[in-house]
């Protein structure tokens, strides 16, 4: 289990929404601000229809394609790893394997899973929230208004929503 010294296991926060809420920008916005209090953040995006890191002729993905079954690219500013996955991994099991050194880990994607969700919804754009009673859900980002059965943040009230998380995740953990 991937744990921080001081504090046991590394809390997931699941940013979710359906397509073209904003669940990026959300995040975009959300990392900065949490950083400048003194957290460490990780993000997981969940991508269902794969994607390619590697390029055809590059050296890593020359190493793949010879067989390897991991890679590392590094330099003296990243990181990066290229493996292969035997199935669809969960958000905790990729905290587990890949996630070192952070508070927090925001996910994106992954909309049915078991850890808090922030769901981010837009009734223009969607007529039904994604999020249902009992699909963990600690709170939505909204500009309308919503039946109170969680707590409603507006899509600028980014220092209000870090507080929140602050107490509720991160429960007032020192940074």
């Amino acid at each position: 289990m991937n744990k921080t010294p001081e504090r046991g296991e590394i809390p997931i926060l699941s940013i979710v929404g359906k397509s073209n809420t904003g669940k990026t920008t959300l995040i975009e916005r959300l990392i900065p601000e949490l950083v400048r209090r003194g957290w460490r953040v990780a993000t997981i995006k969940h991508n269902r229809h794969g994607f390619q890191m590697d390029h055809e002729g590059k050296d890593s993905w020359r190493h793949k394609n010879a067989g390897a079954r991991m890679t590392v690219v590094a330099s003296p500013q990243k990181v990066a790893l290229v493996a292969d996955a035997p199935r669809d991994y969960t958000m905790a099991e990729l905290r587990d394997l890949y996630v070192r050194d952070v508070d927090l880990v925001l996910a994106e994607g992954f909309k049915k899973n078991p850890h808090p969700k922030i769901e981010v919804f837009r009734p223009e754009v969607h007529s039904e929230r994604l999020c249902g009673p009992d699909d963990h859900c600690v709170a939505v980002v909204s500009e309308s208004p919503l039946p109170p059965a969680v707590p409603r943040f507006g899509p600028d009230d980014i220092p209000a929503l870090c507080d929140f998380i602050e107490r509720t995740i991160l429960r007032g953990a020192a940074p």
